[in-house]
């Protein structure tokens, strides 16, 4: 039984991707700012701006990603896992001590470290999930791009929810959750996720599909289950603590699937071990075909998404082959990505960093159900965007970056609806903002690690992370922040506040320029690829046609 559960055996690797998403459901901490910053803006009399800086820093923790990224080449994941769960305790520690006034605040540029500090965490964290899952499922890189970040967005709602139920919304103790949860469930990884063989049969690959469908309706749960819990209005706390607690049963459920692909394995041993099993062992042959057999589909797809590095001296890679680090950065592919990833997500992290004042300034006294909206919407353009591209990839050849260009253009729809400040409007900006986030998440993901390969992912991820405190400093430090502190009105007591639409509504006009800009550079990338994603469609369709030839 303990061989069954191992992390080299089918019920470890999903074991394993459990606590990915376990995870994941807890790294987007870095997405809670608004719930608390009003609460430093008070206790540090800060401006806008300088609660903006603040919001920075955090975000400024990602640029140290790339250390990370160099790192999970070098050190295993549970090493990696371990780092930052204990860069979050501390980072996230320190904001609690200021928050519950445990301690006295500290001067301005130590807890620029501390928020830096925390914010860092969660990069070691999506590091070790998404490079070790990915390699782990690599034929199916868009599911698993989608679950994992999906439930990134999905932790924001679950950890507003879930603080409001329990702490009628206090900031001391929701900042406290998010600096010991996050360490217990890395804990928990540490055990589980470890990088192992992938599927290496048609048998396996149509498992994983049926097992990523399981997985993609029990996140849909959850997200409705969150979603109908903020539109209901306000609970009593006996209410709110059922909410709770059911939602760990949700959280939990993911655990049905490495326990049936244990039963599965248990039965399959007994099979084979009954002096009868050769009346059934010829019926699995066809079904557990290694993909070394089907000659040309195997070598046709490693032309395309390669795994591995040729030894020795090889021709400059073309796109779609594995690249080093340095191959990568000169190519133009790369920086239309990194250029059009930094127009979509610099401006989204705008909107989630300033979302507490912008609620505020069009006269809503409860933010939250903004921040929830953001996040539970966000998760639906993450998952569906993973499954909907890798669907189209394997049935039309379609080239990935048009996801992203379609979320670019509404996107920027999302951003003149709330520069019109109409009633409602910050609800339809929201969902929208949240769905297009999580679509340029969930599908640039993927689109690295085909146009650049597997062996460097880990940095080239980081890379392109790097986007995140880049587009905050450009989008909110310094847009958002002094366009927002040109608007206000100055307080005696120091600090300043803003009331009415014309807060941030050139704010919003500008961030819908940006991603008109991307808009046309996804589309130059689409269209750059595509001879990438036909080729796929290809070896994927001549894989399907020798199993069923094969198979009569």
């Amino acid at each position: 039984m303990v061989l069954l559960i191992s992390p080299t055996s089918p019920a470890g690797k999903w074991l394993g991707f459990v606590t990915a998403v376990w995870v994941q459901a807890i790294s987007g901490n870095n997405y809670t700012f608004s719930n608390y910053s009003d609460a430093l803006k008070t206790l540090m009399a800060l401006t806008q701006l300088q609660l903006n800086s603040l919001s920075v820093a955090k975000d400024v923790g990602k640029a140290f990603g790339i250390l990370a990224g160099l790192a999970s080449d070098k050190l295993p994941t549970p090493a990696i896992l371990f780092i930052g769960a204990v860069e979050g305790v501390v980072g996230y520690g320190v904001q609690w001590l200021v928050i519950s006034q445990r301690i006295r605040p500290l001067p301005y540029w130590q807890m620029c470290f501390f928020l830096c500090l925390g914010g860092n965490s969660t990069t070691w964290m999506n590091t070790a999930v998404l490079v070790t899952c990915i390699r782990n499922f690599r034929k199916n890189r868009g599911p698993v791009s989608g679950i994992l970040k999906g439930f990134v967005g999905l932790s924001t709602a679950i950890f507003t929810d879930v603080c409001s139920a329990l702490f009628a919304d206090d900031p001391a103790k929701f900042v406290l959750v998010l600096a010991v949860v996050p360490f217990v469930v890395c804990l928990a990884a540490i055990l589980f996720l470890r990088e192992v063989p992938p599927s290496a049969s048609l048998g396996e690959d149509r498992e994983e599909t049926k097992y990523f469908s399981v997985f993609n309706v029990l996140a849909v749960i959850v997200a409705v289950y969150l979603l109908v819990f903020d539109v209901t209005g306000p609970h009593g706390m006996t209410l709110s603590r059922v909410f709770a607690g059911v939602l760990l049963v949700l959280l939990a459920a993911p655990l049905m699937v490495p326990f049936y692909a244990m039963f599965q394995n248990w039965s399959h041993s007994r099979i084979k071990e009954d002096p009868e099993s050769h009346l059934v062992e010829p019926l699995l042959v066809h079904e557990i075909v290694p993909e070394t057999a089907l000659g040309s589909p195997k070598k046709l797809e490693h032309v395309v998404f390669p795994d591995e590095e040729e030894v020795g001296e090889r021709p400059k890679p073309v796109i779609g082959e594995e690249h080093t680090i340095v191959e990568a950065l000169l190519t133009i592919d790369f920086w239309i990505l990194f250029v059009s990833f930094l127009c979509g997500v610099g401006t989204g992290l705008a909107v989630m960093n300033n979302m507490g004042q912008m609620g505020l300034a069009l006269g809503y006294v409860d933010v939250s159900i903004f921040v929830s909206l953001t996040s539970i919407w966000g998760f639906f353009g993450r998952i569906l965007s993973g499954s909907i591209s890798e669907y189209f990839i394997k049935r039309a050849g379609t080239p990935r970056p048009l996801w992203n260009a379609a979320s670019q253009i509404l996107m920027a729809a999302g951003y003149v609806t709330l520069a019109m400040a109409l009633p409602g409007s910050l609800y339809i900006g929201s969902v929208i903002v949240g769905v297009c986030y999580g679509v340029r998440l969930a599908v640039t993901v993927p689109t690295a690690s085909e146009l650049f390969g597997l062996k460097y992912y880990g940095l080239i991820y980081n890379i392109l992370i790097l986007n995140l405190p880049l587009g905050s400093f450009l989008f909110s430090g310094l847009l958002a922040g002094l366009l927002y502190d040109a608007e206000a009105t100055q307080l005696p007591g120091g600090g300043n506040t803003c009331a009415g639409a014309h807060c941030f509504r050139l704010v919003f006009v500008v961030m819908a320029v940006a991603c008109a800009v991307g808009f046309v550079l996804d589309l130059w990338l689409a269209f750059r690829t595509k001879s990438v994603y036909a080729k796929a469609c290809a070896s994927k369709k001549s894989k399907k046609a020798a199993s069923a030839t094969l198979a009569s």
